[in-house]
């Protein structure tokens, strides 16, 4: 089934393309006009700025060509390969909305673009009328080759959606992965001193970003601090995108190079288009030197585009301080189970005056507002999971021309509960996980957990503070994710004769001992837990005697007095039978 698609401000690029051919004339976008306030907020436009549109002659435009300097640099990567999935999500309709020298009649200066916001794809549209400066050079992002201009345009798309240029400052290369993919950005701080010391911790890395990059994800880099140049010839404070990854045998050709018996080889790409890597392995380089290209091909050391280098994979964790790992998902019921599987939720932080009916409560450390949060329960079987989860609050970057647009510190909990819980908890329970808290427009934890079922709790680090919100929960298999809003079960239609429930009880069965004599097989055994009309059951523990449940149950009862009992399978009767609860 196809996305759905949130036309931005309304705008429909086919009707407003066809409106323009009709009459012949070229788009001019009333949303985004040719003035200072659609390029700065703050800043007073530079002397001489003007608005051009491209020459739209065979000779001199050509608008849909690639090699971009994207200036949020991870965009060129994806954009770099004009048939894949994500190229053809952000470039709708590509080849409709190139030029073509044939045909100048259905050139209309009107192009489309759509970006990922809060759980859906926007389309946005905008004329060519780019802003140049005093010697007509462009003011913003420009392509190395002068005639290309769909960096320039994209990057126009991106500042209407912000509300102006000048709000695309202080971006960062996570998010416009995001913007871009509709995919899942992880940050990644490289320890330099342990992967340089232990081998095995880098070749673990290797392995993990390799298999991450044979599924599709987007892997960018960069070395901490501001822009400057090496002795090697990388830069600091720069985005490069990784391409590629090999692990190679030693040949005898390889051999007198590297005294490793395996070569684990990265390559990278500057979206500037010059390779700055100045050691082993760099551009004209004695290693380069010693292969033949026949050989180069054979082992898969090739270099695909202008800007690509390749390293040592040891080399790479000497320098590079930050990745991103941008994996994609999909909610396809046929989708590999390699892959990260996605399911969401739109929340928000609201205020009211009746405190219970509030759900910004603030961080756990505001323990008696932080349970009024919105609350999200999911359930993980078998051996339980490693899943991810990523708290994405609204983007604010458009109210900065109002004095606002500041992120509000977020992060979330992760509560481990009982297994029959079906609505909102009143208490704190097991902690499983915790988030860091962040100002950043996401944040995201990677964890694994055992069975059963969970409450995560998004939340500001302040009470009080209101805000809209995207709960994404990514894993392997299938997982319902959804928000609870009662604060105690809904009765059933037979339920509705009887008194509503007086007490709640909360049971917590840890293990059991006995359950076989020591010259005996082990049975395989569950236990039950029963409370008036309810039970729950356990899982099944194949041929143990002493079987650790460690299983929480909870029950609404009409009777303070009603008896709860724990029955042990069809072995209750058996003589030594010991259970631990707590209750």
């Amino acid at each position: 089934m196809p996305e759905k698609v949130c036309k931005f401000q309304g705008q429909c690029y086919h009707k407003l393309k066809r409106s323009c051919l009709r009459r012949g004339a070229l788009f001019q976008d009333p949303f985004f006009p040719p003035s200072a306030e659609s390029l700065f907020y703050k800043r007073t436009p530079p002397p001489g700025l003007m608005w051009k549109r491209p020459r739209v002659r065979e000779t001199d435009c050509e608008l849909i060509q690639f090699g971009l300097d994207v200036w949020f640099c991870s965009g060129q990567e994806l954009l770099a390969h004009p048939r894949s999935l994500a190229w053809m999500r952000v470039i709708p309709d590509h080849a409709e909305q190139e030029w073509h020298p044939k045909r100048p009649d259905l050139y209309a200066g009107i192009f489309h673009f759509r970006f990922w916001r809060l759980g859906q794809w926007t389309d946005v549209v905008v004329d060519d009328r780019l802003p140049v400066s005093e010697d007509g050079a462009l003011l913003f992002c420009r392509s190395a080759t002068p005639r290309e201009f769909w960096s320039a345009l994209l990057e126009k798309a991106y500042a209407k959606l912000n509300g102006c240029y000048e709000a695309l400052e202080g971006g960062n290369t996570a998010e416009a992965l995001v913007d871009f993919t509709g995919g899942i950005s992880e940050p990644l701080n490289l320890n330099q001193e342990e992967l340089i010391q232990h081998a095995d911790q880098r070749k673990m890395l290797f392995q993990t970003l390799a298999h991450a990059h044979s599924h599709k994800a987007l892997i960018t880099c960069s070395i901490r601090q501001v822009e400057s140049v090496l002795d090697c010839g990388l830069i600091k404070g720069h985005a490069y995108g990784v391409t590629a990854f090999k692990k190679l045998r030693m040949s005898e050709t390889l051999n007198g190079m590297c005294t490793a018996t395996r070569l684990h080889m990265v390559r990278m790409r500057n979206p500037w288009g010059t390779a700055d890597w100045t050691g082993v392995w760099s551009l004209g380089s004695p290693q380069w030197q010693q292969l033949s290209r026949r050989e180069r091909e054979k082992m898969g050391l090739v270099v695909r585009d202008v800007g690509e280098f390749w390293m040592e994979f040891e080399d790479f964790c000497r320098y590079f301080t930050d990745m991103v790992v941008c994996r994609l998902a999909e909610k396809s019921l046929l989708w590999p189970q390699t892959h990260w599987r996605e399911v969401c939720c739109q929340g928000a932080w609201t205020y009211r005056q009746i405190d219970r009916r509030s759900r910004c409560g603030g961080c756990i450390n505001h323990r008696d507002t932080f349970l009024y949060n919105p609350q999200f329960l999911f359930e993980l079987t078998g051996d339980g999971a490693e899943v991810l989860i990523c708290l994405q609050q609204e983007d604010k970057r458009m109210k900065r021309r109002e004095g606002s647009g500041e992120n509000l510190p977020i992060g979330f909990e992760v509560l481990r509960v009982e297994v029959n819980r079906v609505c909102r908890v009143q208490c704190l329970y097991e902690q499983a996980a915790s988030s860091v808290y962040m100002d950043s427009r996401s944040v995201t934890l990677r964890v694994t957990l055992g069975p059963g079922r969970y409450i995560i709790l998004p939340t500001t680090f302040l009470p009080g503070a209101t805000g809209r919100f995207l709960l994404r929960f990514f894993s392997h298999s299938h997982v319902r994710l959804r928000e609870l809003k009662e604060e105690l079960p809904a009765p059933s239609l037979w339920q509705c004769c009887f008194p509503e429930p007086s007490a709640v009880t909360t049971v917590h069965l840890l293990k059991a001992s006995g359950l076989s004599h020591p010259k005996q097989t082990a049975p395989d055994v569950y236990a039950v837990i029963r409370c008036e009309e309810d039970s729950v059951r356990t899982t099944i523990f194949k041929k143990d005697g002493s079987p650790e449940f460690n299983t929480k149950a909870i029950f609404y009862s009409r009777n303070p007095k009603s008896k709860i009992s724990i029955e042990n399978g069809n072995l209750l009767e058996q003589p030594g039978v010991m259970c631990f609860a707590q209750g």
